[in-house]
This record gives C-alpha cells, structure tokens and sequence, in this order.
C-alpha cells in the first residue's frame, strides 16, 4: 500500500505544481496586459492632451519640419528645417508671430505691396497676374529669386525680373520666391552681387532673414533676432550649415519674423505682406 499511496500523492504533487504554473502564467499574462493598457491609455491620454493643449494655444499640428536654435559669433539663428514640397508662398496681410500658420516673413514689400516675386505655380499670391505689386516680379532689377521645380524635386537660385524668365519642368507645380542672392560658395563675387540686387542696409546692424537649402536638398527657413550685418548674418549661417548649397536674404529689420510651436518672433511687430508657411496636414502644397 505504501508504494501505491507514495506515486498517488508524487501524481497529485505534481498536478498541483503543473496547475500552479498554469496559475501563475495566467496571472503574469494578466499582469502583463494591464500593464500593456495602462501604457496604451497613458500614451493615449498624453496625445489627447498635447493635442488639446495645441488647440487651446491655437497652434495647428504642423508635420515634417524640425526647429533648429544656433549660435555663431555672437549671431543667434532660429531654423525650420524642413523640405521644399511642405511649404508654400502665401499673402499674410499681418504679423507672422500672430498668423495661424507656421513660418516666416517673405520678401520686400512698399505700402502694401510686394516689390519681390512670389509665385505659386504661375500665380501670384498678392494679386492678379501681371499687377503691379501682386508678387508677379521683382521690383527694378533682377534679383536672387528661390525656385522650387516640383516636378524635378530641386531647389535653385535663379537670378530674374519676370516670371517668363524662370526655369521650371512644369508651370502648374513649382513656387518662387524673390529675394536677395547669398552666394555662400562665392566669397570672391558675393558682395557685388548683393549691390547690384540693391540690398538695403547691408552693414546696418539689423534683424535679418534668409532661406537657404543644403546639398541634399533640404529647405532651412532662418531669422535672427540678433541686430547683425547681412555678411556677419551669412557668415553665421554658413557656420551653421556646413551643408550649405545655396539661398537668399529676404526681408529684415522689424520684417525679420516667425513663427513655430517652438518660438515666435515678431520683429518690431509691423504688418508684413507676404510669407512662406508650412502647409498644413492634408493640404496640398
């Protein structure tokens, strides 16, 4: 009898380990799934609430670009990173720190109207086609002008008066945006330029603007809230940017202006005319 007793009670211990396992793995699954949903419902929460956070402070959720803070020489600059096919040119009519939109201030302007191009597949943004002040041109003489070639995916620096002198693949996607050449790869010839595109104040200490892009091709929308010279401004970026292609200036001074969920910069808080913004999720550039 005893061996008989001994295997049952060897049998039933062992049941009882094999049904405590089983217990056990059940609980740690259990564990593991709560653990799992109160992490799912803390991410959950937490985008709920930055969402909301981003609606009560009326800042749109903006994609794909990346906010950049440096400093040079004394020359503090404010980048939006991002790529040419997630922005567009657009008529701001205010201060960029209080539009809805995302980016900085475009280029010249004289009582209200637009003395540099900005051209949104052969339309400008400031008024009909052809008007004058409308951003269909670069006022007197040609000037640096930013071009996107949609079709082709390429940035360029082209230097231009009128629409019909632009180089692009397709007339119905591209945008351009006038300003000032940079030249960051011609010391030599830079500042000959700048003087025969009638940079204004070049060697005034002011606030500056700039968009340039990099060898790969990515877009950097830069302000500086530091009083600087347009050469310690390019120098600063150059600094900056060890990837530099090429870019232009664009206004200054109390235009210098931008805006982003991360900083806001409202020059002397004058109205500009124009700008160029980040396109807004699900909006066709």
């Amino acid at each position: 009898m005893e061996p008989t007793e001994g295997k049952r009670a060897t049998s039933e211990e062992n049941q009882l380990g094999e049904r405590s396992s089983r217990t056990a793995g059940i609980i740690a699954i259990v564990f593991i799934a709560i653990a799992v949903s109160l992490a799912a419902s803390g991410i959950a929460v937490w985008i709920t609430v930055g969402s909301q956070l981003g609606k009560e402070k009326g800042k749109p959720a903006y994609e794909g670009y990346a906010y950049r803070m440096k400093a040079s020489d004394g020359v503090k600059l404010h980048m939006l990173v991002t790529e040419p096919d997630k922005v567009t040119l657009d008529a701001v009519r205010g201060n960029v720190s209080a539009s809805p939109f995302y980016g900085i201030n475009g280029g010249f302007f004289y009582n209200g109207r637009l003395l540099s191009m900005a051209l949104v597949n052969d339309q400008p943004v400031g008024g009909s086609a052809g008007a004058y002040g409308s951003g269909s041109e670069n006022v007197r003489v040609p000037r640096g002008t930013l071009v996107w070639d949609g079709a082709e995916d390429r940035l360029s620096v082209q230097v231009l008066s009128n629409p019909k002198e632009l180089q692009v693949s397709d007339r119905d996607h591209y945008w351009a945006q006038g300003g000032i050449s940079m030249k960051p790869k011609e010391e030599a010839g830079w500042r000959k330029q700048i003087e025969d595109e009638l940079a204004p104040f070049p060697d005034d200490a002011r606030l500056r603007t700039a968009a340039v892009y990099d060898t790969e091709g990515r877009l950097y929308l830069v302000v500086t809230d530091t009083k600087t010279t347009l050469a310690q401004f390019r120098t600063a970026i150059i600094h900056s940017i060890p990837m530099i292609e090429d870019g232009i200036f664009l206004d200054g001074d109390g235009s210098s202006q931008l805006r982003s969920f991360e900083a806001s910069l409202s020059g002397d808080g004058r109205r500009v005319e124009q700008m160029i913004r980040l396109v807004r999720p699900n909006e066709k550039p």
